[in-house]
């Protein structure tokens, strides 16, 4: 029996991240997270390029362009959408999920989905570091699937 896993030290890698400003007190703490996991699994600053969107629905076009014009390995998608009176909130989740879905099988890319849909902005900075950081979670998600894609395809 072969058995595959992936490892959070791929080697040499090059990293996007697209991360939102909306939220922005919530969304840096995240892209801090991911830095961090980032560089303590080997990854070089000249290795990671940042793109900066406005909103969450934003994102799956920064990524789709990331992916176009820069040589990168993987993208950590970063994000955060809170749920409100409307039902805004299900439209924006849904259509970022299904655009980060869509552009992973279209560009063959991993694409770490760290866009974090909550109730209420205490959720959300909970899942921005102090109950654990989902930026940093996405990243090695990210690290791992570059890894385990390498394998598969070399």
């Amino acid at each position: 029996m072969e058995m595959i896993e992936g490892s959070t030290t791929p080697g040499t890698s090059k990293i996007g991240i697209v991360v939102s400003r909306w939220n922005s007190m919530i969304t840096d703490k995240m892209l801090d997270g991911a830095l961090k996991a980032l560089k303590s699994n080997g990854i070089q600053d000249d290795d990671i390029t940042v793109v900066r969107c406005p909103g969450s629905y934003e994102i799956p076009l920064a990524v789709q362009k990331l992916i176009q014009n820069r040589e990168v390995d993987g993208v950590i998608a970063l994000g955060v959408v809170i749920r409100g009176g409307t039902p805004h909130f299900e439209y924006v989740c849904d259509a970022v999920n299904r655009g980060i879905t869509d552009l992973i099988l279209k560009h063959n890319k991993p694409i770490a989905f760290g866009v974090l849909t909550t109730d209420d902005v205490k959720q959300a900075l909970e899942r921005a570091g102090e109950k654990g950081n989902k930026g940093g979670e996405a990243a090695l998600a990210l690290l791992e699937m570059i890894s385990v894609e390498q394998k598969l395809t070399h």
